[in-house]
């Protein structure tokens, strides 16, 4: 029988991983292509030869997921496997569709397939949308097991969008790691925080070595997933985040309803700013689905830098990229701030927005008067800087992970919005922890 042709439709992580774990080594596959979506510049590159393997001396090459039919012709291609995250399930039999018209078959490869088994123990924390909270309920996660006199690691989803020969296992410890590995303002917001609270985190693409760093180095490892992706590795509690602002999305997209119906734990965030309805339908959906799982209610207080200095001010509101882009909110916490302490104005940067981040403004025409903190590259970075300096307003309020203030030249006043996840009632995640013996 002759090898079965393969393309891998990704957006430049899970991709890689199913392809490292399940098809590199499988001698009845040969992978034909990659394509690409969601993140801007990962198309167009090869999977380096020397990556790939022995069956590929040239490497695989990576196309935008808009020539997929194409590919399928002229590569003969007998399947394609999806293999990417936070989008709607519409989306994916758009994707199925396409691919079966074409002439392939479609498949996606789970968690069975894909998850490595880790010696050591392994807290999973997922959600079910883009922006939920993960990276707060991370920290405060590692910051309990820190205090409890445990080693821990946080491993993050992958996000290697530069040079894939050294992005194989990347470890940080230290900020100047950040600048070592060139990462983007995506993959700094991730890492800053945690890097402060002195915790070595981990990613890449090959995950299998990944996680033999890790298991050298923690008594517990945080799965802290990308988008709402499931965990790589096969989690001993999985910590799912899921947000009101979106009731009904846990539902209807992939694979965020997968993370709800394997949740061990379930955590409602943001009750102190989602219309209480929400929270309500949100709860019903969890009772009718997942009724095992234990539930944590949880807000994220915010705090920012002078508010007095907000009031009766026109305010640019600048919030985290992948929530407003990927996640789909219109707002973040910028605007939230800037409404409670009692902003004359929050002012719409599209008309002064420049170069690519003007393409995001076109690429998104729902977002609201928020400015998303784009930078996967210098060039858009530099355009970011530039619409910042164009926006007509008094105020610039930071609500992003990062303190954009190390990367970026402001020539108004800007100031930083900062928040942390608590919960509002028992159980807390301490009393799970403990009782899961995690602490």
């Amino acid at each position: 029988m002759r090898e079965k042709r393969i393309i891998i439709c990704g957006a430049g992580g899970r991709d890689f991983h199913n392809f490292n774990v399940v098809l590199k080594s499988d001698p009845t596959v040969i992978v034909v292509a990659f394509t690409a979506t969601q993140i801007p510049y990962i198309s167009h590159r090869i999977f380096p030869p020397e990556l790939a393997g022995e069956k590929y001396p040239d490497g695989i090459p990576i196309y935008d997921e808009s020539e997929l039919e194409r590919l399928i012709c002229e590569l003969r291609a007998d399947e394609v496997i999806f293999a990417y995250s936070d989008v709607s399930h519409q989306h994916v039999m758009a994707v199925a569709s396409r691919a079966m018209a074409a002439g392939a078959d479609f498949r996606i490869l789970g968690p069975k397939s894909t998850q490595l088994k880790s010696s050591k123990p392994v807290i999973a924390v997922v959600a079910v949308r883009t922006g939920s909270g993960k990276s707060p309920m991370t920290r405060k996660i590692a910051k309990l097991i820190q205090n409890s006199g445990k080693r821990v690691v946080v491993v993050r989803h992958p996000m290697p969008y530069g040079d894939l020969r050294k992005q194989r296992v990347q470890i940080f410890d230290e900020f100047e790691d950040l600048a070592r590995y060139e990462c983007t303002i995506e993959e700094r917001e991730e890492y800053e925080p945690l890097i402060e609270l002195g915790v070595t985190v981990m990613a890449g693409w090959d995950y299998p070595a990944v996680l033999d760093e890790a298991e050298d180095l923690a008594d517990v490892i945080i799965w802290d997933g990308g988008n709402n992706d499931f965990s790589f590795f096969k989690p001993d509690l999985t910590i799912v985040v899921a947000d009101p602002h979106r009731s009904g999305h846990e539902r209807t997209y992939f694979p965020g309803f997968l993370n709800l119906l394997s949740a061990d734990v379930i955590v409602i965030n943001k009750v102190d700013t989602a219309p209480p309805e929400k929270v309500w339908e949100l709860e019903e959906t969890i009772e009718k689905f997942v009724p095992k799982a234990t539930v944590v209610m949880a807000k994220m207080p915010y705090s920012v830098e002078s508010p007095e200095l907000v009031k009766d001010k026109r305010v640019l509101a600048i919030e985290d990229g992948p929530t407003l882009t990927h996640g789909e909110m219109s707002f973040g916490v910028a605007v939230l701030a800037a409404k409670k302490f009692g902003a004359k104005e929050v002012v719409d940067p599209k008309k002064f927005a420049v170069g690519e981040v003007k393409q995001v403004f076109e690429a998104y025409p729902r977002l609201g008067k928020v400015l998303p903190a784009v930078g996967y590259a210098p060039s858009q970075i530099k355009d970011l800087e530039e619409t910042i300096k164009n926006v007509d307003c008094d105020v610039v309020l930071i609500g992003t992970p990062i303190d954009l203030r190390r990367l970026i030249k402001f020539e108004k006043l800007a100031l930083r919005v900062t928040y942390e996840l608590e919960e509002t009632e028992e159980p807390t995640l301490e009393q799970i922890l403990r009782d899961k013996e995690f602490i």
